[in-house]
Parts: structure tokens; C-alpha cells; sequence
């Protein structure tokens, strides 16, 4: 059983500040003497008579700073000092040994262990409080590196948890856009519509839809706002409510007739009022591209208005590509700016296919475009496959493309497929 021997504790007044420091040693009189010198140095010291008094006592005390012989019976000062370095948790300790050795090869061996320091007897108290106060420099350093440190992992845990309350909104703000598009495909009999909606985030700027313009005739549309995240996917919803024919009134496609009917707009009409309704209503820095297209289910034609999105392709039953649009401004650029209508005709076996620059502007490794050349090989590839499974077709291709399904933007298509009478 080891014994601990520690001096009466002054005041709290004379504590108060005050360096603390273990010394070590088997030898009660060294104990005396390097405490006396201590003591006069300003330090509250504490004594432990071996090295395993002296780890309960750095426990209990929580001490930084020990002072220890090295040859003690049982636990050495080196081996004192691997156990205070293999702590769990504990605070650094700067450690100093005392020895009469003054090989190189032996006070490197107790430098390896851990020592901070060494001391060769007979100690000298100028050189003592030299090696003390560089000691407790390098302990204050530490102490505010680890607070730093600290206030550091604490700012890092709230960042984290605002990250996560964030991404919880985000994952539940994809489930309400992906709302906005409930039916991704729909047989009207005389032709097929389905549809693509992938964001590259947890929201996108992307939106794709049709409705019903009449008994004869139906709309589609591929809308891309500008940017990325939560300010675009919040415009694409305020775009879909005006596309809604849940509250035709609200429709910005649709013009009141008599009573509860109504007449779709010609397509360079609807995207003009989005012009009108972006530079005047919606004040915003944000803008998008659109295709808009009003299909006759009975004779197959269509008429188009284009505005800076990619243009609308067009392949015909026997498998050619065509492209169609005259390109046009963007939506919500300049005040008053004009927009085309063109008409094109579908036979059956024929299908249309709108898209935004997430495909075509999607690049390889290289920095390659896709491109619309390579948009019609890969419609040319899979000319037998239809629905859904073309549009699943192309983003596996385009996957292989960018060499990673994690795309640079969002992907959005609407594919009208013409069957006829």
C-alpha cells in the first residue's frame, strides 16, 4: 500500500491563481526540497511517494504539471508518464523528469515514453523555474487550443443539427413538388403522355405537366426556372398553380367563354402572359425557359411556342429525327418581349418529345455536350421502346453519358406519343 503525502493547502485567497504541480519521487527529502523551492515560486504543490499514488492523485486533482524522478521502485517515471499519456479523456500533462542520467541514448528513451522535459540532478532552482515557466506556457497554449477546439465541435454540432432540420424540410418540400406532378402517364386513347421529374438536389427548378384543354385537345408543358434550390422549386410551384384547371379561372392558358367554359389560348398568347406576369406581378430576379404545346388529339396537330428552352424533337414513325422552335427569349428577361407560334402535324406512330437542358446540356467527363445530336441517337437507339420506358431508357443512357447518375441539373421531359384513330 502506497502512502500519499500532501502539504496543507493555503488559502483560498493564496491559491487563487496559482500554478499547481505533482511532484514525484521515493525519496521524502527530494520531496522537501523541490517542494520548498516550489512553494517559494509561487506553486501549490502536491507529493505522491510512487507512481501509482501519483496517477490517483492527477486524477483526483485534475493536475497538468508533474515533476517525477525517474528511478522508483515498481511504476518508473517513464512508465508514470505512458500511463498519464493513455488517459482516457484527460486534459494534456506536461511532464518533466528528474534523472542523473545524461546519456543520449537514455534521455531519448524517456523522451519516446512521453517526457515533455528532463532535468538532470542536481537540479538547480533557476534552471527548475526556466523549464516551469516554459511548462506552463505550453500548457496555456493547450488550454486554449482545446477550448478553441471545443467551441469549434460545438459550433460544428449546431451547424449539424441546423443541417438536419433543414434536410428534413427539404425531403419533405420534394414530396410536396412532386405533388405538383401526381399523374406521370396518361392514356387518352388516341395518344400516350408520360413524364420525367428528377432534381439534381432535394428540390429542383423544373416542371412538367399537361391537362385537358378541351374535348379535342390537350396541353403540354416543360418548364425550367433559373437556379437551383428552394427559390426555384418555390417559383415552379407558383407556376403549376397557374396551369391548374382545378381553378380554371386561375389558369393562365385558359380565357372565360360563358358560364363554366372555357378555350385554351393559343400557345404564343400563354407564354406571352407569363412575360406579362413575371416583369409586372412576380418580382423576381428569377427567370425560366418554356415549351408550351396545344395537341389536336383528332388530326394530329400541334401548335408550339418556344422560349429559350431546348428545342422540341419531333421522331416520326420510321424512326427520323426532326427538330422544331425558333428558340425565343426566355421568360421574365425583358418586358414586353414577343414569342412565335409554330405548327407542326403528327401522324400516328409518331411521338413529341420536350425536354430542359438537364439532357442536353448534361456533359461526359471530358466536358463533352450531350447536345441534341446526342439526345436523337439515343431516341434513334431505342426507337421500339415506348411510355415510361423510354424516358427511363434515356436517363439510364445519359447516366452512362456523364459517367454518374448524380447529374449537374435537374431532368425533366414530357414525351406525347401519337397513336391516331
Amino acid at each position: 500500500m502506497h502512502s500519499i503525502a500532501r502539504q496543507p493547502r493555503p488559502p483560498a485567497a493564496e491559491r487563487n491563481g496559482a500554478p499547481r504541480i505533482l511532484v514525484v519521487d521515493d525519496s521524502r527529502a527530494q520531496r522537501m526540497v523541490l517542494a520548498a523551492t516550489l512553494r517559494r515560486s509561487g506553486y501549490e504543490v502536491f507529493e505522491a511517494d510512487s507512481g501509482e499514488a501519483a496517477l490517483e492523485v492527477a486524477q483526483e486533482h485534475g493536475l497538468h504539471l508533474v515533476l517525477s524522478d525517474w528511478m522508483m521502485p515498481g511504476m518508473s517515471g517513464p512508465d508514470l508518464c505512458r500511463a498519464l499519456r493513455q488517459r482516457e479523456g484527460g486534459d494534456y500533462v506536461y511532464f518533466i523528469l528528474l534523472t542523473s542520467k545524461n546519456e543520449r541514448a537514455e534521455i531519448a528513451e524517456g523522451l519516446e515514453m512521453g517526457a515533455d522535459d528532463f532535468l538532470t540532478k542536481p537540479v538547480s532552482g533557476d534552471e527548475l523555474r526556466a523549464r516551469l515557466n516554459a511548462g506552463n506556457r505550453i500548457l496555456d497554449m493547450q488550454g486554449e487550443l482545446t477550448a478553441k477546439n471545443r467551441l469549434v465541435e460545438d459550433t460544428l454540432n449546431e451547424l449539424q443539427r441546423l443541417y438536419d432540420l433543414v434536410d428534413s424540410d427539404l425531403r419533405e418540400a420534394r414530396k410536396l413538388q412532386d405533388a405538383l406532378v401526381r399523374d406521370r402517364f396518361h392514356d387518352f386513347g388516341v395518344g400516350q403522355v408520360s413524364l420525367l421529374l428528377r432534381s439534381s438536389g432535394h428540390v429542383g427548378g423544373d416542371l412538367v405537366g399537361f391537362f385537358r384543354a378541351s374535348q379535342t385537345q390537350i396541353a403540354l408543358y416543360s418548364i425550367d426556372v433559373s437556379g437551383h434550390g428552394i427559390t426555384s422549386a418555390l417559383m415552379t410551384a407558383r407556376l403549376a398553380g397557374h396551369l391548374n384547371t382545378a381553378s380554371p379561372e386561375y389558369n393562365i392558358a385558359l380565357s372565360h367563354t360563358a358560364g363554366d367554359f372555357y378555350r385554351v389560348l393559343p400557345s404564343d398568347v400563354v407564354v406571352t402572359r407569363f412575360n406579362d406576369l413575371m416583369s409586372n406581378v412576380i418580382e423576381t430576379e428569377h427567370y425560366f425557359t418554356i415549351v408550351f404545346a396545344i395537341v389536336d388529339l383528332n388530326s394530329g396537330d400541334v401548335q408550339l411556342t418556344q422560349a429559350g428552352h431546348p428545342y422540341p424533337a419531333v421522331q416520326r414513325k420510321n424512326g427520323t429525327i426532326e427538330y422544331h422552335g425558333n428558340g425565343g427569349l426566355p421568360v421574365g428577361l425583358i418586358d414586353g418581349a414577343g414569342y412565335e407560334r409554330v405548327s407542326l402535324h403528327l401522324e400516328p406512330g409518331d411521338r413529341l418529345l420536350l425536354c430542359s437542358d438537364g439532357l442536353t446540356e448534361c456533359h461526359q467527363p471530358s466536358g463533352a455536350l450531350l447536345e441534341e445530336e446526342g439526345l436523337a441517337r439515343m431516341l434513334a437507339d431505342h426507337h421500339d421502346v415506348r411510355g415510361p420506358a423510354l424516358l427511363e431508357q434515356l436517363v439510364a443512357d445519359l447516366a452512362e453519358f456523364h459517367g454518374s447518375d448524380a447529374f449537374p441539373d435537374d431532368l425533366s421531359a414530357v414525351l406525347f406519343e401519337y397513336a391516331g384513330k
